[in-house]
């Protein structure tokens, strides 16, 4: 079984909640034991942590939504793409709650249909923000690269971005689906109710899977394609510079070039530990000590904590969203 969140990234199996009584073995079965004392200051750790990543991802989540929907003048392409991302980093915030109440309570209480609802969700961020991303990645590169050439790109229009952006979330609702599926409530030795990902035998190998599935699909393939993308636009841009003295892009294009990258830059900061550490658990069987069960709720905090740093990357590299979102203010302190 695996619990309800980010799947654990340090372990092969499943994870112990903090205070529980119960352990998962990599064979699937639970047997009582002790968690060390020290794991204790995780339980109002972890809530305290969760609760400020939620409520700052949800406020700036939000603010992003509103100002990108409320000004026409940002409704560009890139815009478009932000503001999708801002809905799959919000709706996951937004979940968060029922994961902290999971935590203190010790059990899940919610029932079968909102444990699957919260599965998916959680793994819909896991490859939403990369897949959304990719897809910037994509259009900065296409942009450079007409730029470059001195030709217009008359297909770069808003209603092309927001038709891009549907086909990322349907290939996300299909990527998240077997999640969906195996999602459900389960009951430990103790009688003890708890949402997770139950497979069938072996459940080890069906775990395994689900890690390669997640990590080729959620990391390794759109990665892979946002640095060959970016590796030929620098050897391009490169090219310019060494036959022509004029400049390729613009500054305001440059500008949006910058956020993107840095957007990408914090995304795979955040989210590189977590599949490393899975790469980890594929290829090791680690124990459960103290260290390695702390380890991994800071890897799984550090993937949660993307979701309420983008809106920060907005307000301080782009002009025209810190007016639009100060004009905001106005209007509705008028």
């Amino acid at each position: 079984m695996q619990a309800a969140g980010h799947p654990e990234p340090l372990n092969s199996s499943s994870f112990p909640s903090v205070m529980g009584a119960t352990l998962s073995q990599d064979n699937g079965t639970r047997t009582n034991a002790t968690i060390p004392e020290p794991l204790a200051v995780l339980y109002v750790l972890l809530p305290t942590v969760y609760s400020v990543i939620c409520a700052v991802g949800l406020a700036g989540n939000t603010a992003v939504i509103c100002v990108i929907l409320r000004a026409p003048k940002m409704q560009t392409v890139t815009n478009v793409f932000i503001l999708n991302l801002a809905v799959a980093d919000g709706l996951f915030t937004l979940v968060l709650p029922i994961s902290i109440a999971e935590h203190l309570l010790q059990r899940w209480p919610f029932g079968e249909l909102p444990c699957k609802l919260v599965l998916a969700i959680d793994h819909c961020n896991i490859f939403s923000s990369v897949y959304f991303l990719a897809v910037m990645s994509v259009d900065r590169y296409l942009v450079v690269l007409a730029t470059v050439r001195s030709r217009r790109a008359p297909w770069r229009t808003p209603r092309v971005a927001k038709v891009a952006s549907l086909c990322v979330w349907l290939g996300v609702m299909v990527l998240v689906m077997p999640f969906f599926a195996f999602a459900g409530v389960y009951h430990n030795d103790l009688q003890v109710p708890s949402c997770g990902l139950s497979f069938p035998q072996p459940e080890r190998a069906w775990v395994k899977a689900s890690r390669i599935y997640t990590l080729v699909l959620g990391f390794a393939v759109p990665v892979c394609t946002i640095c060959v993308l970016y590796t030929d636009l620098l050897r391009r841009l490169r090219a310019v510079r060494l036959h022509s003295s004029a400049k390729a892009l613009g500054k305001a294009r440059r500008k949006v070039t910058i956020l993107v990258l840095v957007v990408l830059a914090v995304c795979l900061l955040c989210w590189t530990p977590f599949h490393l550490a899975s790469v980890v658990a594929l290829t090791t069987d680690l124990p459960q000590t103290p260290l390695v069960i702390s380890a991994s709720y800071v890897i799984t905090s550090l993937s949660y904590a993307n979701s309420c740093l983008n809106p920060f990357l907005y307000a301080f590299l782009d002009d025209s969203f810190r007016k639009n979102f100060r004009a905001m203010l106005v209007c509705q302190g008028a």
